[in-house]
């Protein structure tokens, strides 16, 4: 397979993963991506589609930086609003409940 396509694969692949939350897919590429580029680079000089797809693969891996960004600090939030709201959560979820013989707690 020439690096032209490889590339542009590669982007896909990453645009796809990031793009759907497959966070185990997008680690995935990560982990190869190096290797792969290094062994592509080995090849010799870079011809221009070839440098076009390489833009494109750096483009993707950018735009999946910044989704996985925008994840975390959503987790984040959602974290810290659980830790800020523990008590209220823990105190509704046991005024709820009821013994087998109907009493509440």
């Amino acid at each position: 397979m020439d690096r032209q396509q490889t590339l542009l694969e590669l982007a896909h692949e990453i645009g796809a993963a990031s793009a759907g939350d497959d966070w185990p897919a997008l680690a995935a590429c990560s982990r190869t991506l190096a290797s792969r580029l290094l062994a592509m680079d080995a090849q010799g000089p870079w011809s221009r589609s070839e440098q076009e797809a390489l833009a494109t693969l750096r483009s993707g891996h950018s735009q999946a930086y910044d989704r996985c960004a925008q994840a975390t600090a959503s987790l984040g939030e959602l974290l810290r609003d659980m830790q800020d709201n523990k008590e209220g959560r823990i105190a509704y979820a046991l005024d709820g409940e009821t013994d087998l013989d109907g009493i509440t707690a």
